[in-house]
């Protein structure tokens, strides 16, 4: 891959890879720069109202980014380059409106939440723009999950290169400092974008009217409800971990340092993986390996379990994620590839706030990962049974069998016209009048003297 021309610089995905490592950076700092005790200033119950709050927070975004974002990725023809522009740009904006009002008293200081807001959905739009553009830059279906691979161990990196900086910044000269940080680095990252190739849509009324069936596929459908399971996991999990650790600093850090460890490998042997298994294999095993996982981890103390069940789920996340968004890829409308990631993103983000409301509840340390495990082995059982029964049904896709109808179908009516227009032609010609036929010599009916 590394010597790959799509990977290296110049290509339109290094230039992908430049502009999404900045923006990566860029979030990092306003994270740092936000970071405060959402969980642990106050007792547990208190806690648990403001995470409601903020998991109520955190799906609204999607009430824009699904029916409004999605469509404008698809209608134009650089729309998804253009929509990671204005993100960039859009976040900077915001960051930079942020650092005059974060350090304000209430009620100016509260003018923090909708910019908060309005970066959150940004944000999403980026990232599902970003999903819907690297088809087009890479071309070839078997590099996907590679391509996807290395855009996630961008991020990993590019979150640590900007979170440390960013946070220095903040101890240093205060929070309005790291977001003006950010502004900066969004400037950047928005003129980079900018050097993306735009992707030229072929767009039909008939396609349009396909669409809807392909989004049918069972590999996508299922794929999107095995995926929507392995988000609820992490969600659950994240938040079980957190209340269930509140007290144990130092367990919760062992925990945190293997779920990051854990998406880092992750996405590290995901293309690995992919060599041997299809997508769908790939989402299989994230189930029934991280279900396995997580129950072997009940029978080990409550700091060991949480870390063995933390690295589990995350390997399990990331190599799902990059299974999935190489089926939908490959498997997706060219045509909508927006709104079908617009639409994944919200499923899945509803799946993981349902996750982390259920891991807010007190409950047992063993029973809530004995159930968690149990749930996901019986998740990827089905997932491999819906599987084998959708691929014995003669027909698995809507459009590509319809699309080759139709250009059969073409080809057969050019056909007919050519076979017409000869034979009219054939009927349009008259012979020639007797005076005017031409005789051979030697077929006179009267020899000349």
């Amino acid at each position: 891959m590394a010597t790959d021309p799509r990977f290296l610089p110049p290509s339109p995905f290094s230039r992908l890879v430049t502009a999404h490592a900045v923006s990566m950076c860029a979030d990092a700092a306003i994270a740092a720069s936000l970071a405060g005790s959402l969980f642990f200033s106050s007792p547990a119950s208190s806690s648990r109202e403001k995470i409601l709050l903020y998991l109520l927070v955190t799906m609204l975004p999607f009430v824009v980014v699904a029916p409004v974002l999605g469509p404008a990725l698809d209608y134009r023809r650089s729309g998804r380059r253009i929509l990671i522009a204005v993100s960039m740009l859009g976040r900077g904006v915001l960051a930079l409106l942020m650092a005059r009002w974060v350090a304000e008293p209430a009620p100016e200081g509260l003018l923090v939440y909708p910019l908060a807001f309005g970066i959150l959905v940004l944000a999403k739009g980026y990232s599902v723009a970003k999903s819907a553009l690297v088809p087009a830059v890479i071309g070839r279906e078997d590099e996907l999950v590679r391509a996807n691979s290395r855009l996630a161990l961008v991020s990993a990196i590019a979150t640590t290169v900007g979170g440390v900086p960013a946070f220095a910044i903040q101890e240093v000269f205060g929070a309005a400092w790291s977001l003006r940080f950010a502004f900066v680095l969004f400037t950047v990252g928005t003129l980079l974008s900018l050097r993306i190739p735009s992707v030229k849509l072929l767009r039909t009324a008939r396609e349009e009217a396909l669409e809807y069936g392909e989004m049918q596929q069972p590999s996508i459908l299922l794929a999107g409800s095995a995926m929507a399971l392995i988000r609820g996991a992490v969600g659950f999990l994240a938040f079980f971990a957190a209340f269930s650790l509140k007290d144990n600093l130092f367990g919760l850090g062992v925990a945190a340092i293997m779920a990051v460890t854990g998406g880092f490998v992750g996405n590290v042997i995901g293309p690995r993986v992919r060599r041997r298994l299809r997508e769908e294999q790939m989402l299989a095993v994230a189930l029934l390996v991280t279900g396995g996982m997580v129950m072997i981890s009940v029978l080990l103390g409550t700091v060991l379990a949480f870390a063995l069940a933390s690295l589990a789920v995350a390997v399990g996340a990331a190599v799902g994620r990059l299974a999935f968004d190489s089926l939908l890829q490959r498997d997706g409308p060219d045509a909508a590839r927006g709104r079908a990631f617009a639409r994944f993103e919200t499923r899945f983000q509803v799946t993981w706030v349902l996750g982390a409301l259920i891991g807010i509840i007190p409950q047992n340390v063993r029973i809530g990962l004995g159930v968690l495990a149990v749930v996901l082995v019986l998740g990827g059982a089905s997932y491999v049974g819906a599987r084998r029964a959708a691929g014995s049904r003669p027909m698995r896709t809507t459009l590509r069998p319809q699309a080759v109808d139709r250009a059969v179908g073409r080809a057969a009516g050019s056909v007919r016209r050519r076979v017409r227009a000869q034979r009219g032609r054939g009927r349009r010609r008259r012979r020639p009048p007797p005076d005017e036929r031409v005789v051979p010599l030697g077929w006179d009916d009267e020899p000349t003297g």
